[in-house]
């Protein structure tokens, strides 16, 4: 679909309606797997959509920019009401690196895809609303308005998706080929060439049936509460899901919101992690490029003094706040373009990292590590999608990382993505 011109005006019509219930993902018993899905536990957000009302592609580099221009345009007509503030309506995402061919198993994902789902349900304080979706043209209102009134009658008033029990995964990955990779980075790191490099690996899993998407994603918020959970499923089933806990970029209006995230432990190594010259130094890194890349898109820039410890149930990160009041002008895509990728996912000096990673890594990270999440009008949520995985029927690849700097040692970064994996392998329902 060709990217939206400001003057072109409305291309979809819209309409909303309250809804009983309090859970987004129990439309999966009348609707069926969502197509995308949303959740932040902490913040009390979550929404689920299904179907394609439209799509947005990119297809070559240089279209990124016009396509997240165009999410941020009004281009919804509402009936009966004012543009609620849900999140999204486009909810979808981009590759790690836009410039690497995509290969078999992310080609349904492609470049970069964003869809408006044509029923749409998000939590709204303590109870359920619901926007209907459609093309504009003749018979559009009558269709969102049938709609509305059936996804009303059959929605669920109560409902809690039920945990499956564990299963019995077959996992499979090269423990030799990291460490091999770790000790290279880290020879190019005592040469001079390189300050941090963040190296990921994928660990193939399969279960004994196909994978129940809703399952996994009721596992993923109920384990990963201070994560964002999500799920872009593609029209051929395939899925990218996770729950990440770090966010790239929060934009309303002028005020933006993002954070550094890096250093790592064990759950209970939150003092050590503090103390720790490698992680601090990998940290450091990753708030100073934040602060240096927002400088030209931002009238003003503060962060946190100190960074804090951010405890999750299978690791403990170092995290400092940044927030920043963006300069005239300024929308999510030159926000996108001036943070993505940060040193906490590719490394400094930028470039040079990242033409490591291309030479030595030997990996398609598709979506893995890059911005996903909703935009709409004036406003955006994008996260770095880490602790996810691709899942098509009973087989998922799962993707993990780990930072490297001098210091770094091939076992104990071995360890560390071990330790990462568990989210995932849990959701899936690995014992």
């Amino acid at each position: 679909m060709t990217p939206l011109s400001p003057a072109e005006g409305p291309r979809w019509v819209a309409g909303m309606m309250p809804l009983a219930g309090v859970d987004p993902l129990a439309g999966a018993g009348s609707l069926g797997v969502p197509s995308v899905y949303w959740e932040r536990p902490v913040a009390c957000e979550a929404v689920a959509g299904w179907g394609e009302a439209g799509v947005l592609e990119a297809h070559a580099p240089g279209e990124l920019p016009a396509v997240l221009g165009t999410l941020g345009h009004d281009s919804v007509r509402w009936l009966d009401a004012q543009a609620p503030q849900l999140p999204g309506p486009w909810f979808g995402g981009m590759r790690f690196s836009p410039t690497q061919p995509v290969d078999g198993a992310w080609r349904s994902h492609g470049l970069a895809r964003w869809t408006l789902p044509e029923v749409l349900v998000w939590r709204e304080g303590n109870a359920l609303a619901v926007a209907v979706f459609a093309p504009e043209g003749p018979g559009a209102e009558d269709l969102v308005r049938s709609r509305l009134e059936r996804v009303r009658a059959s929605f669920p008033p109560a409902y809690r998706h039920p945990v499956g029990e564990p299963v019995a995964l077959r996992t499979a990955s090269s423990r030799p080929d990291f460490e091999a990779l770790v000790d290279r980075a880290v020879k190019a790191i005592g040469a001079g060439q390189l300050h941090k490099v963040v190296l990921a690996r994928a660990l193939e899993a399969e279960g004994p049936a196909p994978f129940d998407v809703v399952d996994v994603l009721a596992r993923l918020r109920e384990q990963n509460p201070r994560c964002a959970t999500f799920l872009f499923r593609a029209p051929d089933g395939t899925g990218f899901l996770g729950a990440t806990p770090e966010t790239l970029c929060r934009v309303d209006g002028r005020r933006l919101e993002t954070e550094a995230l890096a250093g790592s432990a064990a759950p209970g190594g939150a003092e050590a992690l503090d103390a720790s010259d490698k992680d601090r130094r990998e940290h450091d890194a990753v708030v100073r490029y934040i602060l240096q890349a927002l400088t030209p898109v931002a009238a003003s820039v503060s962060a946190d003094a100190q960074p804090s410890v951010l405890a999750l149930k299978n690791v403990v990160h170092l995290r400092t706040g940044i927030r920043a009041e963006l300069a005239d002008g300024v929308d999510t895509a030159r926000v996108v373009t001036a943070l993505h990728p940060t040193p906490a996912v590719g490394g400094t000096p930028r470039e040079r990292a990242l033409s490591f990673l291309v030479e030595h890594e030997s990996l398609d990270r598709g979506w893995y590590a890059g911005p996903v999440g909703w935009v709409g009008p004036g406003r955006a949520h994008l996260v770095v999608a880490l602790r996810s995985a691709l899942v098509r029927g009973a087989k998922a690849r799962l993707f993990v990382g780990a930072g490297i700097v001098a210091g770094s040692s091939a076992e104990s970064e071995w360890r560390e993505t071990e330790m990462k994996s568990l989210a995932m392998l849990r959701a899936l329902g690995g014992r």
